[in-house]
């Protein structure tokens, strides 16, 4: 059963070292809790969670979540899963295993100590999506058998799981939706598009665009995501999501990458490449169930989060010897 507590939890964040879980620990520990972050440190990395070495309310355990976990915990927020094409491509087995077993065990553990479990899964469920912008009540156009397909699909078992575990065993899930997400702490050969434009631009590097770069794109920053993730998980059992977490504010590639050149002062020119395959060529989501249940939009625009992430990117590139001091201003 549950652990007894008072307003202090013990909660436990998957995916913890990587760069949302990493800040959403942060906020937790900010709100008096105590956390437990657990990472097989394939993506995730200590010098996301340096700063939080001997934090007295701070634990780290290194474990990978195809495999059960034992522990006492009041909630559980599972953030673990390689989540650009960079990453989940590597080993897509293990991406897949990583997105289904993993579910399937923490949802054990949470039905275990009857405690809420949270999923962060995705805003490409949509796939390539025939509706635009994206309500949660559309199912999706996403090709089952492409190179995207190990965390596409996966994420749609993990979510198959979730409801199931609430039908069946009356589990308390809150299921999110999450939608481009940037910010300090991203990594920088994580291959998605505002780190990629952000490193290319510092390095004085062609900013690549694939196909025509009129496809669309929106952009949270992280401290609006851990915000909407937090509150969801405050919602009462009657909320289970899922919700779409992101900022409506729709851009295409070719205006990102002018914004970023424009913040950096760089001199980077446009290498245009083809599309890779299965790239949506739309993404926005219609965050009108964040607003009404939870009471939540994003704050942060692009400009103000582009300004706090360049420095970020500019600080690693630095430490990696990989800076370009004569392309920036």
């Amino acid at each position: 059963m549950a652990r007894l507590y008072d307003s202090r939890k013990r909660i436990l964040v998957t995916g913890g070292a990587g760069f949302i879980g990493s800040h959403l620990i942060d906020r937790l520990l900010e709100q008096g809790h105590e956390v437990i972050c657990v990472d097989n440190l394939f993506t995730g990395t200590k010098r996301n969670i340096d700063h939080l070495h001997g934090h007295p309310r701070f634990e780290l355990i290194r474990h990978d979540v195809t495999f059960p976990l034992y522990v006492e915990v009041d909630e559980i927020y599972n953030l673990a899963c390689p989540a650009s094409p960079v990453h989940y491509q590597h080993d897509p087995v293990q991406t897949t295993k990583t997105s289904v077993h993993g579910a399937i065990n923490m949802l054990g553990l949470a039905k275990r100590l009857k405690c809420k479990v949270l999923q962060a899964s995705t805003s490409e469920v949509y796939g390539d999506p025939a509706v635009h912008p994206q309500t949660e009540e559309y199912w999706g156009n996403v090709n089952p058998i492409g190179p995207r397909s190990c965390y596409d699909e996966g994420k749609r078992c993990a979510e198959t799981l979730f409801f199931d575990y609430h039908r069946q065993h009356g589990l308390q899930i809150k299921v999110v939706r999450i939608f481009n997400t940037y910010g300090p702490r991203v990594h920088h050969a994580d291959g998605r598009v505002v780190s990629n434009f952000i490193v290319q631009a510092l390095r004085g590097d062609p900013l690549t665009i694939y196909g025509d770069g009129k496809q669309t794109r929106s952009f949270c920053y992280v401290d609006d995501l851990v915000e909407g993730l937090i509150r969801l998980m405050g919602t009462d059992s009657s909320v289970t999501g899922p919700i779409n977490i992101g900022n409506p504010r729709e851009f295409t590639i070719l205006e990102l990458a002018e914004k970023v050149i424009e913040l950096t002062g760089s001199r980077s020119k446009l290498d245009w490449r083809p599309l890779p395959a299965d790239d949506p060529k739309q993404r926005r989501p219609d965050i009108s169930r964040a607003r009404e249940l939870l009471n939540w939009s994003p704050t942060v625009q692009i400009e103000e989060g582009l300004a706090r992430t360049v420095p970020s990117l500019r600080e690693r590139l630095v430490e990696l010897g990989e800076m370009n001091q004569a392309v920036h201003a």
